[in-house]
């Protein structure tokens, strides 16, 4: 059973296409984070990818170098690839007192490990979140599905770590696996509030790469009607050539055209032609947006 606060109806929550935009970063260097401040706004949220080879000593550094130039780190933590729990609680008490982080998001993680989790439902459950101050959890969402895991067993997780996140007193929020298939999203996100499930919803998109990059990205995750569209060019400036830049735009597009049926929605960018070239795509569309509002 999820909280009250997570069935309300999703028409009274409004949904804002192109901003408050988030990105991501797969281990950013000094130089990066010095750029990436330069090019958005204070405050604005950088969730670290996680990597096998990282490990939370390396997370802990990344986190204090985008807090001390201004943004706000939000580090994955992938609950296979978690040695000890011992060690999780160690990262989460620096990340906290000496990172500012107040959310994270709780991904299963590809790999099979040793450590104390099976999946992101044992670490949700486990209460080191809550009992390090944490205020927000971000759980993964996957609009075209995914490629090792039935749909109905994918509903059931959610509605799970949705239920957990709140009986441990945590704000939950979704992130989605990117997409180049604007109606999977939208189609998603209507049937995600028709089930009642009105918490906020971060949409995965690529930010502008090239073709080669998207596709091999889009093999890789398995977004396979992703795929087909981009191969059938149906994506904008395909016809361009392989090496031309192919950006969101359909997306965002698809997203402020569902407005009303959608919810409390949001752009998160991952960054496969670069996070710099990435965050100044998103802040251009932002500011553009806000122009046109007069916001």
């Amino acid at each position: 059973m999820l909280e009250p606060s997570l069935v309300r109806q999703a028409s009274q929550a409004a949904s804002c296409a192109v901003g408050p935009y988030s990105l991501e970063a797969t281990r950013p260097s000094f130089g990066e984070i010095a750029d990436l401040a330069a090019a958005v706004p204070k405050g604005t949220a950088v969730y670290l990818s996680s990597v096998g080879a990282q490990t939370l000593d390396e997370l802990t550094t990344t986190v204090m170098r985008l807090r001390d130039a201004g943004l706000e780190p939000v580090p994955h933590l992938a609950a296979r690839r978690i040695a000890g729990r011992g060690a999780l609680a160690t990262f989460l008490r620096r990340a906290y007192a000496e990172g500012g982080v107040r959310r994270v998001l709780v991904v299963g993680g590809e790999t099979s490990g040793h450590g104390p989790y099976a999946d992101a439902l044992a670490l949700l459950r486990d209460g080191l979140l809550e009992a390090a101050g944490l205020e927000e959890i971000g759980i993964a969402g996957y609009p075209e599905g995914h490629p090792r895991i039935a749909t109905d067993t994918l509903d059931q997780a959610l509605r799970a770590k949705l239920a957990a996140a709140c009986a441990a007193g945590l704000r939950p929020f979704i992130v989605t696996q990117f997409s180049f298939a604007p109606e999977a999203v939208a189609g998603w996100l209507r049937t995600l509030r028709v089930a009642g499930i009105a918490v906020p919803v971060k949409v995965g998109m690529a930010g502008p790469a090239s073709i080669p990059a998207l596709l091999r990205y889009a093999k890789r995750c398995g977004v396979g009607t992703s795929l087909r569209g981009l191969m059938s060019g149906a994506a904008a400036g395909l016809a361009a050539g392989l090496g031309a830049h192919v950006g969101p735009d359909r997306i965002l597009t698809a997203l402020d055209a569902a407005r009303g049926d959608i919810g409390d929605v949001a752009p998160h960018y991952f960054s496969f032609g670069g996070v710099v070239e990435t965050a100044r795509y998103a802040q251009q569309k932002a500011a553009g947006a806000e122009m046109l509002t007069g916001s």
